[in-house]
């Protein structure tokens, strides 16, 4: 299953700038998902981060595999409409090369857990084959307000 922006927009809140998933190439809703990030100089982030010397922050690659990740339990939680996934932990991360204009960053979210209210996965993004970061990351299920 492949998703637009659009649908992107009807699962995710986020919106610009910070919505970080331009594409889902692949969906099987509650094991595993693969998205895209085109990574534009015209983002903000690279006007300070580094100037002279682009490169997208860590934490936003981190924010954009929990995104695709989040897209990825799709259909699994109950009442989705009425509820949030919020992040609150990153583990084993590691970034193993920078992320600059040009590149498209192509994130794989694999689902370990789904319980209650705590969801667990483990996240890679590379560019061309090439790992760029990767981490387990936790989210906890709340209600929309």
């Amino acid at each position: 299953m492949e998703l637009g922006i659009l649908e992107i927009m009807k699962i995710l809140p986020h919106r610009y700038p910070f919505l970080l998933v331009d594409r889902i190439l692949e969906l099987e809703a509650g094991k595993r998902v693969v998205g895209i990030k085109n990574v534009t100089f015209n983002e903000e982030f690279f006007l300070g981060h580094f100037p002279g010397n682009p490169v997208m922050p860590g934490v936003l690659i981190v924010e954009a595999m929990a995104q695709v990740a989040g897209v990825g339990l799709l259909g699994v939680l109950p009442e989705e409409e009425r509820k949030l996934l919020y992040l609150t932990g990153v583990d084993r991360c590691k970034f193993r090369r920078p992320v600059v204009p040009g590149d498209q960053l192509r994130i794989e979210a694999e689902i370990l857990a789904v319980k209650s209210r705590l969801c667990k996965c483990r996240a890679r993004a590379t560019v061309e084959g090439a790992l760029c970061a990767e981490a387990e990351l936790t989210s906890a299920l709340v209600a929309r307000s």
